[in-house]
């Protein structure tokens, strides 16, 4: 089903004075008890994506007006992968990242914060939640094993995330808020 890029923008983003599309989001690394990260990947391409092949990202996405950075994290991690958080369980800002890439066409910069969420080995997620516009721009859910994730060549956002997260479950979270790319 082809989506409306001029539908979705009016809807979930605001143009700023340099003619950049812009929104807030809160982004979920999510962890199970394996040690494995849950990932979504999307190819570039026409009308969507940033021309990359194939890239894979954390979920997470854009918030609500006056939606609270948790409540909106726990809300996309929902929408997403079918997982149930606690806002009260998430763990950051991890992170904060400021990307600038093509969305359907357009030019778009996503001020994100990260947040980590810790759930059990076996969580079962489900993309039956994706609207039809991730349905469109994104083509699967996968575990990564963390030491994997720490060495594929395989495009990942934010691209330092393998080593971030495996200090973060290695070591625990200091309660800093870097950027990161």
């Amino acid at each position: 089903m082809p989506v409306d890029a001029d539908a979705v923008f009016a809807a979930e983003w605001t143009r700023a004075a340099d003619g950049v599309f812009e929104r807030i989001a809160a982004r979920v690394v999510i962890v199970d008890g394996d040690r494995r990260v849950l990932l979504m990947r999307a190819s570039g391409g026409e009308g969507h994506g940033d021309g990359e092949a194939t890239f894979w990202f954390t979920v997470g996405g854009g918030l609500a007006d006056g939606e609270d950075e948790r409540a909106g994290a726990v809300r996309e991690a929902h929408e997403e992968t079918g997982v149930a958080l606690d806002p009260d369980g998430l763990i950051g800002p991890i992170a904060r990242r400021i990307p600038t890439f093509t969305f359907l066409g357009r030019t778009c910069r996503q001020d994100e914060r990260l947040y980590l969420a810790h759930v059990p080995a076996g969580t079962p997620v489900s993309t039956g939640g994706w609207t039809d516009v991730e349905t469109a721009v994104m083509e699967t859910l996968t575990w990564w094993p963390l030491d994997e994730l720490r060495q594929t060549d395989a495009t990942i956002y934010p691209p330092d995330l393998g080593d971030r997260v495996a200090a973060l479950v290695d070591h625990g979270w200091d309660g800093t808020t870097p950027m990161c790319e």
